[in-house]
């Protein structure tokens, strides 16, 4: 089967955070992952910050799930293994298929900057509803590597295969 053709328009992107403390003046993730996806030439449709409450993160996907303008959901934070971490836990229930290569490259990157304290994310990629869905950390560095170096540069061609 051939690749499909890329995409000839913007990708359709949402954005959450999930922070019991953050709101849109402190939310720098959040900022930076608008900011990265518009400055490579995408839309961001979407952007809501909301409490790491397994519920709220899974009634906002399964609202987004539906919304035919998004090709992407991208979350950040509550990817860890604190007991208010529950951000994987949500998300995961929710995927109909996942890309293991994200969390095994993100955390090898990631390795490659903080060390073995890599192995406590759990970054996650997958598709919902026939939307790219993106998981990162909190932390603004593990954001950024996480755009610059996955998801920026495979993010139109991953949406083509969705489109088929």
């Amino acid at each position: 089967m051939a690749h499909p053709r890329p995409l000839d328009r913007p990708v359709g992107c949402a954005v959450i955070t999930v922070s019991d403390t953050r709101t849109p003046d402190t939310d720098q993730s959040g900022s930076l992952i608008q900011t990265s996806l518009t400055a490579a030439g995408h839309r961001v449709l979407d952007y809501h910050i909301v409490v790491d409450e397994p519920d709220l993160i899974q009634d906002l996907v399964i609202q987004w799930g539906a919304n035919t303008a998004l090709d992407a959901i991208l979350v950040n934070g509550g990817t860890g293994i604190a007991p208010r971490d529950t951000t994987y836990d949500a998300l995961e229930a929710l995927l109909e298929k996942t890309l293991p290569g994200f969390g095994e490259l993100f955390r090898h990157l990631s390795f490659q900057e903080i060390g073995s304290r890599a192995m406590a994310s759990r970054a996650v990629a997958g598709v919902y509803r026939g939307k790219l869905l993106f998981s990162l950390p909190g932390s603004s560095k593990a954001v950024k590597l996480a755009m610059d170096t996955l998801i920026l540069p495979e993010l139109p061609h991953l949406v083509s295969l969705l489109r088929g």
